[in-house]
């Protein structure tokens, strides 16, 4: 996470949306690449709400971002 806010900051694009997004896109990456081959720890299976509530926000960061380029009286 902090290396998302360095990379942020540095490229000055440092935005509450954009840090969520690539959090998120990081925290989904490292949970696959540590996911055990044989058996499941059964903290592992806790995951998926986190998991849900995340992508839960980002269609919403989604949905905002498409609103907010749509003209005026499309919907």
């Amino acid at each position: 996470m902090l290396g998302t806010i360095l990379a942020l900051a540095t490229l000055q694009s440092l935005s509450l949306e954009l840090f969520f997004v690539v959090s998120l896109i990081g925290f989904l990456v490292i949970t696959e690449l540590t996911a055990p081959l044989n058996i499941q720890p059964r903290w592992r299976h806790r995951l998926k709400w986190i998991i849900l509530v995340g992508l839960l926000v980002f269609g919403y960061i989604v949905i905002r971002r498409i609103l907010a380029i749509l003209p005026p009286g499309v919907l």
